[in-house]
């Protein structure tokens, strides 16, 4: 006989293990089932179960939480109760092989994937049941229990009941959600699964059981709306084996199995014991066109926390991507610029040796000589990597487009519009737009700068709006997900309109592109509002929406990157020009997009 114990109750709590005031054991026969129950939390929760049978189906020695999966092989019938449950050994590897048939006491405890700062009652995430202060005996060998295959029609449309989920009866029939809990920790199948997610630096990758789901031409699954969350998707962590560097539209041909877990990165996941054959679909990054003589070219890149502390290769691959897929814009509106020293929190908040390799490597790639504006921010205002400083810029092309430096402008001090001429001018170039506004807080401020373009005036608007960081996932335990950082966008969005309405007051046709990382969705309330009035138009929504994305964020492409224009631009050809966000080898995890207007 095996066993292992979890010391204290505070020790439990921090490694995110809810285990209530221990009741007495159960006395009466228990299977898997009666520990699982029909809803989420186990209705046995702190109690002690003895003897617990079932044919062990997984083994994880690695990561933080080593243990092994069994799984009963008599179901009682009820689709509510999964048959599969998780033997937590912390102190040990489990002395235990796959196929084993076993008897497991121990201690019914819910598992919460808790992040930093949280705990199991507070967490946004769901639980997985398991069993900890285990002791287990092998009684001999017995078949595995046969994965059940997650097909097309397996999986529910609908993601999730509302409400909060742990208080709520599963009806795996009509919500994806519960679909999956109620195969919690089962051996499930997926075959010739395609690629939605591109294998991350912790080995795991996204397929999705539901092909025609919201796909793209490239093989992307992408969200276009609060209520088509993709309920195919499906997280994929090798068990004890590597995963193929795969990216979306690869293909895992045959069979993928293992335990269904569940993961505060990305949801439910596939354990995979056994792994499909990786097969490569050859999609290969894009390269736009070259803008014709008489076109204005203005691109927006998140180059990911830049600095110039990185190593060459960095530098090189974004300018590669700058010279050959983008085909050297004339303007380019950069995001996650960070100061000389990266995130060393050291005070710098200087950033001319970060542009200016990333200037030299452009050039050295075949490129024109770019020049640069921006301002440095206050050290430690503007959010971000700590230390880091980051902050957005311009780099522009002066053999085809001019900047107008207008002096004045700097950390503190708010742009504003003013008449120039017959037309609308800045108050300062570059300036921020109104940087002490509390809508700012610890979030990068906008530049804007005025260009001229053969004789006419341009003005252009780099944004990174506050990130996501605090909203609920979409497979959290709340329904629908709190979405807490969308109110400071809103308000970020709507000064950055205030700037545009006054440029445009002045001048109707005055040219205005707002571009960059807005950390939301175009059918979000930040972009509606950046939008409203016909004030601002996007030429995205040419776009068939499941074309419109620059990122993927667990198996769902989407766009959180956005090119936005005034009246006075008139027709305009824009691009998403993919080359990160699909490949597990990536110079950024965003792709850049340009529009060409004249």
């Amino acid at each position: 006989m095996h066993g292992s114990s979890r010391a204290l109750a505070g020790m439990l709590a921090a490694a995110g293990v809810l285990v209530v005031a221990p009741g007495s054991a159960v006395a009466a026969e228990v299977r898997i089932h009666d520990v699982q129950g029909a809803g989420r939390v186990s209705p046995l929760l702190g109690r002690a179960v003895t003897g617990v049978p079932g044919v062990v189906t997984g083994i994880r020695t690695t990561g933080t939480s080593p243990g092994f999966w069994f799984q009963d092989p008599n179901p009682d019938g009820d689709p509510r109760t999964s048959e599969g449950l998780f033997v937590y050994t912390p102190d040990e590897a489990p002395r235990v092989a796959v196929g084993d048939a076993v008897t497991v006491s121990g201690t019914v405890a819910e598992y919460y994937a808790v992040g930093e700062g949280e705990q199991p009652d507070t967490t946004p995430n769901q639980s997985v049941t398991e069993l900890s202060g285990a002791t287990w005996q092998v009684t001999g060998t017995a078949p595995v229990p046969a994965a059940e295959p997650i097909t097309p029609a397996s999986v529910p449309e609908v993601y999730a009941p509302d409400g909060e989920l742990d208080a709520l009866p599963l009806d795996p029939a009509r919500f994806a959600l519960d679909f999956y809990e109620s195969r919690e920790h089962m051996n499930i199948a997926v075959e010739d699964a395609r690629v939605v997610g591109p294998t991350d630096s912790y080995g795991a990758l996204t397929v999705t059981s539901k092909p025609r789901q919201n796909a793209g031409d490239r093989g992307t699954t992408t969200y276009t709306g609060y209520d088509q969350q993709n309920s195919g998707r499906l997280k994929v962590e090798p068990v004890g084996a590597p995963v193929p560097a795969a990216n979306v539209g690869d293909q895992l041909a045959g069979r993928t199995e293992g335990p269904l877990d569940y993961s505060r990165f990305g949801g439910y996941l596939l354990a995979a014991t056994t792994l499909g054959e990786h097969r490569p679909v050859g999609v290969r990054p894009e390269v736009t066109r070259p803008q014709a003589e008489d076109e204005l070219a203005v691109a927006t890149y998140n180059v990911e926390n830049l600095s110039a502390a990185d190593e060459q290769g960095e530098f090189d691959r974004l300018a590669h991507g700058v010279t050959t897929n983008l085909a050297a814009p004339d303007v380019i509106s950069l995001e996650e610029v960070q100061d000389n020293t990266g995130a060393a929190d050291d005070g710098v908040v200087a950033a001319a040796r970060t542009l200016g390799r990333f200037a030299d490597a452009i050039e050295a790639a075949g490129g024109p000589r770019y020049e640069w504006r921006q301002i440095d921010p206050v050290d430690g205002a503007d959010g971000g990597e700590p230390g880091g400083n980051i902050r957005v810029a311009f780099l522009f092309n002066p053999a085809r487009v001019s900047f107008v430096d207008r002096p004045g402008g700097d950390a503190g001090t708010p742009v504003e519009a003013v008449e120039s001429g017959e037309h609308a001018g800045l108050s300062v170039s570059p300036g921020r737009i109104e940087p002490g506004d509390e809508a700012w807080r610890a979030s990068r401020k906008p530049l804007v700068g005025e260009f001229s373009f053969r004789g006419e005036p341009v003005f252009v608007v780099a944004n990174h709006f506050n990130s996501k960081g605090g909203d609920e996932p979409l497979h959290g335990r709340s329904q629908p997900p709190a979405r807490s950082s969308e109110q400071q966008r809103t308000a970020q969005a709507e000064l950055v309109r205030g700037l545009v309405a006054d440029l445009t007051a002045i001048d109707p046709q005055a040219k205005v592109l707002v571009t960059g990382d807005l950390n939301d969705f175009d059918f979000s309330p930040a972009v509606a509002r950046l939008a409203e009035g016909a004030l601002l138009s996007l030429p995205s929504a040419a776009l068939p929406p499941t074309e419109r994305y620059s990122y993927v964020y667990e198996g769902n492409a989407q766009a959180l990157d956005h090119i936005l224009t005034s009246p006075g631009v008139g027709e305009a050809d824009y691009d998403v020009v993919h080359i990160n966000a699909e490949f597990a080898d990536q110079a950024s995890d965003h792709d850049p997009q340009l529009i060409r207007v004249r």
